[in-house]
């Protein structure tokens, strides 16, 4: 169990993120073991294909699919660069290196590709990573990033309405909030700890290649919760949604499928890829759909995401 003793009694400590280089860390787990991730298997196929050093990128994870916190860094920004984020492992110090390896392989000590000056490891390690970002994450981030956007901007709407706890109570049966204390339960017992926000706050960032919420293994990492993002299901499909009949004869076949997608938050690239139309046909018919009032608009970062109106729901609730 991990407890965070958030500062301040408005919580305003607490800030979401979205990090590049934990997608990429994280996702390391779907590579071991593909079977715990169903949903990325088409993605996992593309991946099949790539020449990687699978054997550096393997041996950053465990059975227990942990992965060494010097990869996890805590995002400085809302909407992190990877090369930022790249430049921070870059300067881990070696004592750090060596220890987050053997904290990760404390059974048997870590692999012989991991052996080694740190100084050196550590390079091997960001090759590979460079390496399995272009070939297999470059590709997909914006179609990734505009899913976790989505989720972020559902929090925030779960907090306005219904309080911050309701909004970590919905994140997982896992997490509570309770007298300014936030609850993990972890899915091992092997991290157990309990530490203030004081001075360094809380960031809760969403993930596609988690299950459970997970932290930090060291309780001396800055306070950081992952947690699985909504509409991961949504990702990597391309199939059109089958609008009612009578609401695609009323405004077409492209604004009856948006207006039936966007039950969730999502951006107009997110749509035109399920839709398989261009973004630039997609941002029209968003236009004319919100002046109309069927839909939302919020922004977040550098996307704007849409979501159905509640005249949008009435709408669509009277041609069911």
């Amino acid at each position: 169990m991990i407890r965070y003793e958030l500062a301040g009694p408005d919580l305003s400590e607490v800030r979401f993120a979205i990090s590049p280089l934990n997608e990429l860390t994280l996702s390391l787990r779907a590579l071991r073991d593909p079977g715990r991730f169903p949903l990325h298997l088409p993605w996992l196929r593309s991946v099949g294909t790539a020449d990687l050093d699978r054997e550096t990128l393997l041996a950053l994870t465990n059975d227990r699919l942990w992965t060494p916190d010097f990869l996890n860094p805590r995002p400085r920004t809302p909407l992190a660069r990877l090369e930022d984020e790249l430049e921070v492992v870059a300067a881990t110090p070696p004592d750090r290196v060596r220890a987050d390896l053997a904290a990760v392989h404390f059974d048997d000590g870590p692999p012989a590709v991991l052996a080694g000056r740190p100084q050196e490891v550590l390079r091997r390690v960001l090759t590979a990573l460079r390496g399995y970002w272009d070939a297999c994450f470059e590709p997909h981030w914006q179609r990734m990033r505009a899913v976790l956007e989505a989720d972020i901007v559902y929090r925030g709407r779960t907090i306005v309405h219904s309080g911050m706890a309701a909004m970590f109570a919905d994140i997982s049966p896992r997490v509570s909030l309770a007298d300014d204390v936030l609850s993990i339960r972890l899915t091992t017992s092997k991290v157990d700890y309990r530490r203030t926000t004081a001075g360094v706050g809380l960031t809760v960032v969403p993930t596609l290649f988690t299950r459970n919420p997970s932290t930090p293994i060291s309780p001396q990492e800055p306070p950081v919760m992952f947690y699985p993002a909504r509409g991961l299901g949504t990702l990597w499909t391309t199939d059109r949604p089958q609008a009612p009949r009578a609401l695609r004869d009323l405004i077409g076949e492209t604004r009856s499928g948006l207006l039936t997608l966007l039950e969730a938050p999502a951006s107009s690239t997110e749509l035109a890829v399920r839709l398989g139309v261009t973004t630039t046909a997609v941002n029209q018919h968003l236009r004319a759909m919100r002046a109309a009032g069927l839909l939302t608009s919020a922004r977040h970062g550098r996307s704007v995401l849409y979501l159905r109106s509640d005249l949008g729901d009435r709408l669509l609730d009277a041609v069911s």
